[in-house]
């Protein structure tokens, strides 16, 4: 058994000072978890009077403040940095834990065995009629899911107290400091999203495990802040932060085995949103070596052909945005060659791709990010696989990896025979549709 000397409570705000008052309000109506406790607050780059507010409204409250928006990770890093107490309580600000939240937390990890570095509540609606969080699914190349989310909770599958978990989820959970500092705690290059599912993946491999808390409940305003972020730039943060994933956490042996089938898969979602997405997007489908291949998919008629009106007009059209396109970017500080002569539609039959689609831009983005990163990515490879105590045979035995589609082109891409032949033979596989995995609507 291993008793904690106390807790500190981390909550980041960002414009949700409305939030942050029912959040607080809850926090004070707590019952007695048994060991000292403190609430710290980082005013995370707001404009809306929340750090004057915590000051005069709530002055035990200990408030941080940065400027800007740190994100997720770096919010919580500084605070944990600043933490009186062994065991960190992550609780997000749209939440309103119940009275005996923390108390179930501090009993749940206090008297769990010494490897137990992490435990995770429960997570409901506002209304508490349906399921946010209670256990998660990671996917074969590094994306996550909240099993059952949105389903009612009596049709939900809820995890036992005391149930093993992949990863506990950072808007409401229990962990060790010393043992959130010694896994490499919060990874700064996510900023937010997938950073807890990192986390409970190297905790594991150290040797660590992480359990269920179902007990320790917090009602949730699902996306109230994420909401903010936009849903493309929070599509840029799944990708690249699913890659990181992945990279930094697979031993050697399934690291090769698996690259091909997270390569095509990212290959095949990128290409998916290029094409549908785009105004041009058919010409990235061209081959202009295929027998008659460039002429059956090229923007305009056969060589000597007569054009209707309507395609003329078309064309025209499509040719002045283009133009002026290219006129106002360029007074704008210019282009680069490789951008105008796509733009123009230059060698190409005068077909170009006009890339503005949000997912595809967000696609992209992301293997920009990665591919800036990889060299620090690579030293944080090295320092998990350091510091491996338990294999990812052991760690896939008890959390079987997920294969379900979710992208468009998904379900085409894993019903292919070639896609099949990458994925390694004894990988522990799940296959399921999205709607087997959470309520769609």
């Amino acid at each position: 058994m291993s008793r904690l000397d106390g807790v500190s409570v981390l909550l980041l705000s960002w414009n949700g000072r409305e939030h942050l008052a029912t959040c607080l309000e809850a926090l004070a109506a707590q019952e007695p978890p048994g060991v000292p406790w403190e609430i710290l607050v980082l005013d995370n780059g707001s404009r809306d009077g929340t750090a004057d507010w915590l000051r005069r409204e709530h002055p035990g409250v200990r408030l941080h403040e940065s400027p800007e928006n740190v994100g997720f990770c770096r919010g919580n890093l500084r605070l944990a940095g600043a933490a009186r107490y062994g065991a960190l309580a992550l609780l997000n600000n749209d939440m309103r834990p119940r009275p005996g939240w923390l108390g179930t937390l501090v009993e749940s990890l206090g008297t769990a065995p010494a490897d137990v570095a992490a435990v995770s509540g429960l997570i409901v609606d506002w209304e508490g009629e349906r399921l946010d969080f209670g256990r998660g699914l990671l996917t074969f190349d590094g994306h996550a899911f909240q099993l059952d989310f949105r389903r009612p909770l009596g049709a939900a599958r809820i995890p036992a107290p005391g149930e093993e978990l992949p990863f506990a989820c950072g808007g409401n959970m229990l962990v060790r400091r010393e043992a959130f500092f010694a896994a490499g705690a919060f990874d700064p290059d996510y900023f937010a999203y997938f950073e807890d599912v990192d986390l409970g993946w190297r905790l594991w491999s150290g040797g660590e495990r992480v359990l269920a808390a179902p007990g320790a409940v917090a009602h949730h305003r699902a996306s109230a802040t994420s909401d903010r972020l936009g849903n493309y730039n929070r599509g840029l943060l799944f990708e690249r932060n699913a890659l990181l994933t992945v990279y930094k956490n697979l031993e050697p042996e399934w690291w090769e085995r698996l690259l091909p089938a997270i390569l095509l898969t990212f290959l095949s979602r990128t290409q998916t949103l290029l094409v549908e997405g785009n105004a041009g997007g058919e010409t990235l489908t061209i081959d202009p070596y295929a027998p008659g291949g460039a002429v059956a998919v090229a923007a305009g008629p056969p060589a000597g052909a007569g054009a209707s009106a309507p395609r003329r007009l078309a064309r025209r059209g499509r040719a002045w945005l283009r133009r002026r396109a290219l006129h106002l970017l360029g007074r704008a500080g210019g282009l680069p060659p490789p951008v105008r002569a796509l733009l123009a539609g230059e060698g190409d039959g005068g077909a170009g791709l006009w890339l503005g689609e949000p997912r595809s831009v967000a696609q992209l983005r992301a293997l920009s990010f990665f591919l800036a990163q990889l060299d620090a990515t690579a030293e944080k490879r090295r320092q998990i696989q350091a510091r491996r105590r338990r294999s990812d045979a052991d760690y896939f035995a008890r959390f079987p990896l997920y294969l379900v589609p979710t992208y468009p082109g998904d379900a085409e891409l894993f019903a292919r025979p070639g896609f099949r032949a990458a994925l390694p033979a004894g990988l522990p596989l799940v296959e399921a549709r999205l709607e087997e995995i959470m309520e769609c609507r």
